[in-house]
């Protein structure tokens, strides 16, 4: 007798073994129709996955969440049936579902092109058409390895090879197209439907090595319906519209070129806009008890390998010979290598060198130390994207030293200074996420439970452990050295962005030795709140200027006012107006220029200029103004005086 318990509590027995397409078929004929999969105690499975032995046991349909990934999966392995057929001799590699898609990396010596998107669609669609079986088989392993061998496979028999000895080889036959995968799959190609596109080509070194081939990658996304499908393309325009690289160009704010890879190169107007929101940001933690600290760029191999990070992070860090100048003078300069010194990847061990400097007591904490601090990451030449991943880059960094009693107060408080600056820069959505324990990670569990407690109360404490915040508990995904409360921003066109954090750390104070004395005249260690609001300025003004679309808060505009004259003869009264508007706090340029005013306003249209101010002879006989707010079609007219003072307060900077 086999017990099967459905997520409603009511138990079905059966008699002898039965697959989950035959509890579905029990269960009724239209879940029998929508049934994708199983999931028995909790693991998705085969719809035809034999239940024999009691099991919770739930039916997945296309309208639950883990449908989703099941979907993508089998459409990385239709395409890859399609490509086969289409492209005799192509080898295919592997092939996952990924955030919002799939992907199948094949080996070819002839070079895909965008042309062949379509047809490979095409014939997808074909397969789909034809409702193609998949049924899972188990074989030995010497047999999969031949199979794959006689039909040209390279790439899956040596992939077959490397697995463990005792591992399961499991085959999936989707018609007569085979492929080895661990699965699980739909239990037809009919049961993918047709809401899917194929996005882009791309390069891919076999297992990520550049030292192997090269392979070809084409991507794709897939969605449980057709509107889900069309929603995600409209956001996939519109995120095109506003790439942050396109309206950098445009509003001339930064470039970047392969003599710096992964570095920014700011222009003026960029780098008004950092300062903008440095300057706002230092307001906010000063009001909030912070003090600001630099630290060296460059330290000493053996702190990282005191701190940890040496042993986790060496591969991603640039290292730096400390050399030794010779002695000899007929020796080279510099004869010999002293000690290693590298590049630093991130403030912590530095700001706790400064912790220990002077003996502090209980009474001076907490201590809030903030840094905006430029480090060095050595990223791989395809990661890299635009500002959004860089290899220099500044973090809005803070570390603060508090005691155990007051970690849930300062935990609290971040959330709510977090709240207000994600606020005033525009974004009204984030989600708070938990990220527990690594299997990795320093540290006691005793210590652990501790952490993770601390974090939950005090996000409780803050009002923000609802299911408007988005909460959610992350097994797994901690940091080596703590668990952590990840803060996810919404932009306007619904992407979401992992910007701030706070992580509480045990761990770093212990191997660093940093102490405080408490009240019992006792050492004690500190707690450090490792945490960050934008996380790095360049990946934040990434998504700023994403978000906004280029079109800035007037307070942090680079340029806020542009005077654009009529006529020729109105330049010295432009002159005189952009002298007012500066006078009143604003940033303000001229264009004097003998052009059309229609062409001129086009012009700082496209650089995002939020108020243009048109002046001509009419204007300058009454000393008045009329003002164009990019995107709107209309103009106010204005009294000098009056539109500098409107402006001056428009721009007023949230919080000062």
């Amino acid at each position: 007798m086999v017990a099967i318990t459905l997520p409603d509590g009511s138990v079905r027995r059966y008699e002898r073994a039965v697959t989950g397409a035959d509890l579905a078929a029990d269960i009724g004929p239209g879940l029998a129709k929508a049934a994708l999969a199983i999931r028995i105690d909790g693991i998705l499975r085969d719809l035809k996955s034999p239940l024999d032995r009691d099991a919770k046991v739930a039916i997945v349909t296309r309208k639950d969440a883990e449908a989703l990934e099941l979907l993508r999966h089998d459409a990385a392995h239709v395409m890859a049936e399609a490509v086969q057929e289409l492209f005799p001799g192509t080898q295919v590699t592997i092939g996952p579902a990924i955030e919002n898609g799939f992907y199948y990396d094949f080996a070819r010596n002839e070079p895909f092109t965008l042309d062949d998107l379509p047809k490979i669609e095409a014939r997808m669609r074909e397969i789909v058409d034809r409702d193609e079986s998949i049924t899972r088989e188990v074989w030995a392993r010497d047999k999969a390895i031949a199979h794959f061998l006689s039909i040209g496979e390279q790439y899956k028999a040596e992939i077959i090879r490397d697995l463990p000895s005792g591992e399961e080889i499991s085959v999936y036959r989707q018609g007569n197209w085979m492929d080895l995968c661990l699965g699980p799959h739909l239990p037809s190609t009919g049961k993918l439907g047709k809401a899917f596109k194929l996005t882009k080509l791309a390069g891919a070194y076999w297992r990520g090595d550049s030292n192997n081939a090269m392979l070809q990658r084409i991507y794709g996304t897939a969605w449980a319906e057709e509107k889900q499908l069309a929603e995600y393309l409209t956001m996939l325009e519109e995120a095109e519209k506003r790439d942050h690289r396109k309206i950098g160009q445009d509003m001339d704010l930064f470039h970047l070129q392969s003599e710096a890879q992964g570095s920014v190169f700011w222009h003026p107007k960029g780098f008004m806009l950092w300062r903008q929101l440095e300057h706002y940001m230092r307001r906010r933690l000063d009001a909030a008890g912070y003090v600001e600290v630099k630290t060296p760029q460059l330290m000493n191999s053996k702190q990282w390998e005191t701190s940890g990070h040496w042993g986790k992070y060496r591969e991603n860090m640039f290292v730096v010979p400390d050399e030794v100048p010779s002695t000899d003078e007929n020796a080279p300069v510099l004869s010999g290598r002293g000690e290693l010194m590298a590049l630093k990847p991130m403030n912590c061990p530095a700001h706790v060198l400064i912790f220990r400097q002077g003996i502090k007591s209980y009474r001076d904490l907490p201590i809030r130390m903030a840094e905006f601090g430029c480090c060095h990451r050595n990223e791989p030449h395809g990661a890299l994207h635009g500002i959004m991943r860089v290899r220099q880059f500044t973090q809005d960094d803070a570390h603060i030293f508090c005691r155990e009693d007051q970690i849930v107060d300062e935990v609290r408080q971040f959330c709510e200074l977090l709240d207000v600056i994600y606020k005033d820069l525009g974004f009204e959505r984030y989600a708070i996420k938990l990220a527990l324990r690594p299997e990795k990670r320093f540290g006691t569990d005793e210590m652990w439970d501790r952490a993770e407690n601390n974090l939950r109360d005090a996000v409780r404490l803050a009002g923000r452990a609802g299911p408007e915040y988005g909460w959610q508990e992350l097994p797994g995904e901690g940091a080596f050295y703590s668990p952590k409360l990840e803060f996810h921003l919404t932009d306007a066109i619904g992407r979401t962005w992992q910007c701030g954090t706070i992580q509480l750390d045990y761990v770093l104070p212990e191997r660093l030795d940093a102490t405080y004395i408490g009240e019992d005249g006792a050492k004690h260690r500190p707690v450090m709140l490792h945490r960050a609001i934008l996380g790095t300025f360049e990946r934040f003004l990434g998504i700023l200027i994403e978000h906004h679309a280029g079109r800035f808060p007037l307070w942090l505009a680079p340029v806020q006012a542009c005077v654009c004259t009529i006529t020729d003869d109105a330049g010295a009264y432009a002159a005189e107006v952009a002298a007012t508007l500066k006078a009143a706090g604003l940033r303000v340029t001229s264009d004097l220029r003998n052009e059309k005013i229609n062409y001129k306003v086009r012009e700082h249209s496209l650089a995002k200029v939020p108020v243009l101010v048109v002046v001509g002879k009419k204007e300058a006989e009454t000393r008045s103004v009329a003002l164009r707010r990019l995107g709107g079609a209309n103009q106010e007219v204005l009294a000098l005086t009056e539109a500098a003072d409107r402006l001056a307060r428009e721009s007023a900077v949230p919080g000062a």
